[in-house]
């Protein structure tokens, strides 16, 4: 099989290929290829230890991807499992999980060959054949439970048709084609069967820590439960600690997933309780039911949190996370999101997350520390934006008040915002540079939220800088969308996990409202239309009676770029260190 892809991610010429001598050279091979390959290769399926991270990317899990990742080849390998080959399939990458400006693998038969390209589609979804060929297939395998097809793809390419492989997500995109097609150009992608799946592939290359010999596992599961058939379904299930458990240390935790349900649960979080209530009542069912208690909304602090296509997360060898014993809760929520396109009926679940624990303490207790904007109105987003950006300081000021003169080490970290969120990034910054991104995510949703082990810990020391932005589009809106709690509502977090835990729980900021009301003022002054900028009218109701012109979006953003800050440096007993009033860094 020629191969014309480039190596690594390095600048590279591009070959000058015309695009008729490589269709006739590659597809002529490729069919010749793929039929003698598939005829000879019958048998068993490739070892699963060669392809460690899995997902099944339709909800009926007739496609199953697997794939590795080489940081020396700075390529992954994907191997598809298709259990039910028709005509053939697409897959691919996109910013956003769209069919149009996509970079794809397709293979598609016409009834006798089959071919195997790299295509990409223009902005009306037309697919055209690559001139530059950068997806290398590698083998095609049938076995009892369908077809493998492996092939590789290089992170960066010359190719400007291309979609860069970066850290964090990465929107995947596929469709099944039911009948023959003569050629490429004669797939229309508006009429086939497709989906997309979102996974973080760049999935880092940590040692695995040696696990204790007294090793203990817990399992938090929702027993039994029928999954609504709804699209989308959040579910809420109390679980309790043993009276009288003891402090212990998580170190690692994985999923549990009812065999056949693994398209449907999409992701899972443990929640601890606050330990200022001695009980909390017992619950199984939907999480926005009115027949949840209130109570379970004081279940916030996370203990663990998983990802459809997420391995299983190890802590540091030297550090652990504290549950049990004095000042703890023994109270847990379960929250797991089914995602159920096809609107399944009757199907039984009883998945969640296994607790691995020791009762030998390692040598730090971990810590979770929230990062970014402070969950108020003051920070806005006005309406019909593409990328605006709010930024959230956690100042010197407040690291060298709060940190050990050792410092702390981030190994893990966790990105939220609400729905119109598009990417975020957390840097750190010493001595007034930038010198380490700590978490980034270029193509972040808020439909897929996990802890993410980091490729390397960060150290935080004393008067470092931890900054967060993050980037929102609201062109599908029609008012401000203000900061706070309600899923219509914004937030700009980071939830970093580190060692060894310190009193500092919270290190955000947001601007000064001084300066918000100066906003207002001057929005009356140079415009007709009136901003009641009354006391007894809510900065939300000032917000969404602003007029959305160009000098008001303008300002806006000067604002938030400029002003002195109003910092929230807190204890986790919710006192703040005595920080308050900052220039922006």
């Amino acid at each position: 099989l020629p191969s014309m892809q480039t190596s690594g991610s390095k600048p590279c010429p591009c070959p000058s290929f015309k695009l008729r001598e490589v269709a006739s050279m590659y597809f002529t091979m490729i069919a010749v290829f793929l039929v003698i390959l598939v005829v000879a290769l019958q048998g068993s399926a490739p070892r699963r230890s060669d392809f460690p991270y899995k997902v099944p990317l339709d909800p009926q899990g007739l496609l199953e991807l697997s794939w590795n990742v080489s940081y020396p080849e700075q390529a992954v390998h994907f191997q598809l499992l298709i259990r039910d080959l028709q005509f053939g399939l697409l897959f691919g990458m996109s910013d956003r999980g769209e069919f149009e400006n996509a970079d794809l693998a397709v293979l598609w038969s016409d009834g006798h060959n089959s071919y195997f390209g790299d295509a990409w589609s223009d902005a009306k979804g037309q697919l055209h054949m690559d001139s530059q060929q950068d997806y290398q297939l590698l083998g095609a395998q049938r076995a009892p439970e369908g077809l493998y097809l492996l092939f590789r793809r290089a992170f960066s390419t010359c190719d400007p048709k291309d979609y860069l492989i970066e850290d964090g997500t990465v929107h995947l995109i596929y469709g099944i084609l039911e009948k023959p097609v003569h050629s490429l150009q004669a797939i229309n992608i508006s009429a086939i069967h497709r989906g997309l799946q979102r996974v973080q592939l760049l999935k880092p290359n940590i040692t695995i820590p040696e696990l204790p010999s007294d090793m203990k596992t817990m399992e938090i599961v929702a027993p039994d439960v029928v999954i609504p058939s709804q699209e989308t379904t959040y579910w809420c299930y109390m679980a309790e600690l043993p009276d009288g458990f003891p402090k212990h240390h998580i170190i690692m935790y994985e999923p549990v997933i009812t065999a056949g349900n693994e398209a449907l649960v999409h992701h899972m979080e443990v929640f601890q309780c606050a330990a200022e209530f001695d009980s909390f009542p017992h619950y199984n069912g939907p999480c926005d039911s009115k027949m949840k208690p209130d109570r379970l909304n004081y279940c916030r602090h996370v203990l663990a949190a998983w990802a459809m296509g997420a391995q299983a997360f190890y802590y540091p060898e030297e550090a652990g996370l504290a549950f049990g014993g004095p000042g703890s809760s023994r109270y847990l929520r379960l929250e797991i999101h089914y995602h159920n396109p096809l609107v399944f009926k009757g199907r039984h679940d009883s998945s969640g997350i296994r607790l691995y624990y020791t009762a030998t303490l390692r040598r730090y207790d971990a810590g979770i520390m929230e990062l970014g904007l402070v969950y108020t109105p003051v920070m806005a987003i006005p309406p019909g934006e593409d990328a605006f950006i709010l930024t959230g300081y956690c100042t010197d000021k407040c690291t060298q008040l709060a940190l050990p003169a050792a410092g702390i080490r981030i190994f893990a970290s966790q990105l939220h915002t609400h729905l119109a969120g598009r990417k975020v990034v957390t840097v750190l910054s010493r001595d007034g540079r930038e010198r380490q991104v700590v978490n980034a995510d270029g193509h972040y949703s808020p439909h897929f939220q996990e802890i993410r082990m980091l490729k390397e810990v960060v150290a935080v020391l004393p008067g470092d800088e931890l900054i967060t932005t993050c980037t929102y589009n609201t062109e599908d809106r029609s008012r401000a969308t203000v900061g706070g709690f309600g899923i219509l509502e914004e937030m700009c977090v980071n939830y970093v996990h580190y060692y060894p835990q310190t009193q500092l729980e919270l290190c955000k900021s947001a601007v000064d409202p001084g300066y918000l009301h100066r906003y207002f003022n001057l929005v009356n002054r140079f415009n007709d239309e009136e901003v009641c900028t009354c006391p007894q009218v809510s900065i939300p109701q000032q917000f969404f009676s602003v007029p959305w012109n160009t000098f008001n979006r303008d300002v806006l953003k000067s604002l938030y770029g400029f002003a002195p800050i109003s910092m929230h440096c807190n204890k986790s007993s919710a006192v703040r260190f005595p920080v308050r009033i900052a220039s922006q860094p």
